[in-house]
């Protein structure tokens, strides 16, 4: 029996040996570094449907602000009609979406009209949200300019937006920078209403208190403890509204309303060929489907965006 306890004890011996007491272990952190905008980049990347959006809008806007600048189209210039034969060519290989009645090939118009309506778009889309963003911080903080704030807003959500922007765009006049007056001037509200609750639903938060009660002032709260967290829910609110004002511009462009009659849309182009529906229905479709691709595109790499900037999709 001693011999068989001997045994096992030497078994033992061989297979197990006392490591030293390393006091700085225990210091070392063993989970991976973590970055924030790597999750988001991660997580967007993942998604292959956004990729192939983002993709498309790449080329589109390659398409858009590059080729009008070798094309020389010039929307208004109705006197230089090319030869017979060039009229109301189909799309083919020479002429990529055909061309219309002064021979003048439609690839150059949509493109002419695309970075029109890309452009507009983007700086209202900029204008809304930085004046949504800052207003709706202030709004949702304090409670003397939720009084006043609350009343604008109910008085404006009452009456239809498309028909605030049709009134605006129509009484201030035509032009470039009048249309995105009439489309930023009220549209800033709803954007400041939905950062004003969830700058409500957070301010009262614990850390926000203890942070409140060490003196933090109120614009460093709002900048470093609030919006931060409300990245996804401003890009969600981007990518509505980015594609809404592209349509609401072809909108108004096929109405008359808004561009001058010079200044290429894709709204107007879409308005001049309309009446070649019938009969020539490539000049019709072709730029409505542009339109479509654009604010389709620019919607889903939102909604992608704001889904990966989302830190509750980063848990494991």
């Amino acid at each position: 029996m001693t011999q068989n306890i001997n045994t096992v004890d030497a078994s033992y011996d061989d297979k197990f040996k006392f490591v030293k007491l390393d006091e700085t272990a225990s210091e070392h952190i063993d989970a991976p570094t973590y970055s924030y905008w790597k999750a988001v980049a991660r997580q967007f990347f993942g998604n292959k449907i956004a990729v192939f959006m983002l993709l498309l809008i790449v080329v589109i806007c390659a398409f858009a602000f590059i080729q009008p600048i070798f094309s020389g189209y010039d929307f208004m210039n109705i006197d230089n009609i090319n030869e017979f034969g060039d009229r109301y060519n189909w799309p083919s290989l020479k002429y990529w979406f055909g061309t219309d009645a002064n021979g003048h090939s439609l690839f150059d118009a949509v493109w002419s009209g695309a970075r029109i309506s890309i452009s507009i778009g983007f700086i209202a889309t900029l204008i809304t949200s930085v004046v949504g963003i800052i207003v709706g911080a202030i709004w949702g903080y304090s409670k003397v300019v939720d009084k006043i704030m609350i009343e604008v807003y109910n008085i404006i959500s009452n009456v239809p937006s498309l028909l605030i922007v049709f009134v605006m765009a129509y009484s201030m006049g035509q032009g470039f920078w009048n249309l995105i007056v009439a489309m930023s001037i009220t549209s800033w509200v709803g954007t400041a209403y939905m950062i004003r609750v969830q700058v409500m639903i957070m301010r009262d938060r614990e850390y926000n208190l203890a942070s409140r009660c060490l003196g933090t002032p109120i614009p460093r709260m709002i900048t470093k403890n609030i919006l931060p967290y409300l990245i996804s829910v401003i890009v969600t609110d981007i990518s509505g509204t980015l594609p809404g004002f592209i349509s609401y511009e072809a909108f108004l462009s096929f109405m008359g309303v808004g561009l001058n009659a010079s200044i290429p849309s894709l709204g107007r182009i879409i308005s001049k060929y309309s009446m070649n529906m019938s009969n020539y229905p490539y000049l019709f479709w072709l730029p409505v489907i542009v339109l479509a691709l654009v604010t389709v595109s620019l919607f889903l790499v939102g909604q992608a965006l704001a889904d990966a900037s989302d830190p509750k999709t980063h848990m494991m």
